[in-house]
């Protein structure tokens, strides 16, 4: 195994890991508990659930490997905050949101091929990954594995 496929396995592997214990952790967790807030006047896990989501299901169209399934959680868990007064969906919707997001996701990922991790992703134009070469699809699954990691600690307050 080279160096690049070296550390295709461990964003890879970290990511598998993180939306694993993030999901046991909403597993655990009751519609209630979810619907409190991780902290006072903080986002509800309600929230953090359909924007966990959301920003997974975005990984879609930003790697070019297929269409949202959800994209009417931009506007609520990625455009707005928790207290912005839109609808949201029922958690249960949410809970079954994440998952097939997931389901769906890590084999898109998995697919992906070695020389394609290290290309530019949808959101960062031609002329710009010329300057910004970091500016690829592997550093962006290194920030939302992060990302997902910043809030599944969050959460872990409503347990």
């Amino acid at each position: 195994m080279d160096q690049q496929q070296l550390f295709i396995k461990m964003a890879l592997t970290a990511w598998e890991q993180s939306v694993t214990r993030t999901d046991k952790l909403f597993n655990e967790l009751s519609d209630e508990q979810l619907a409190a807030e991780v902290a006072p006047g903080r986002n509800s896990g309600i929230y953090l659930l359909g924007h966990l989501t959301a920003v997974s299901d975005y990984l879609f169209t930003l790697f070019g490997i297929g269409e949202r399934l959800y994209p009417q959680l931009e506007e609520v868990f990625l455009k707005n905050a928790d207290k912005s007064g839109l609808p949201k969906p029922s958690v249960t919707e949410l809970r079954a949101y994440w998952k097939a997001v997931n389901d769906k996701l890590s084999p898109a990922l998995a697919a992906i091929t070695e020389d394609s991790w290290f290309e530019r992703h949808t959101a960062v134009t031609p002329e710009d990954f010329i300057k910004e070469p970091q500016r690829n699809k592997l550093n962006v699954l290194l920030n939302r594995t992060n990302h997902q990691e910043y809030h599944r600690g969050q959460i872990k307050f409503l347990s």
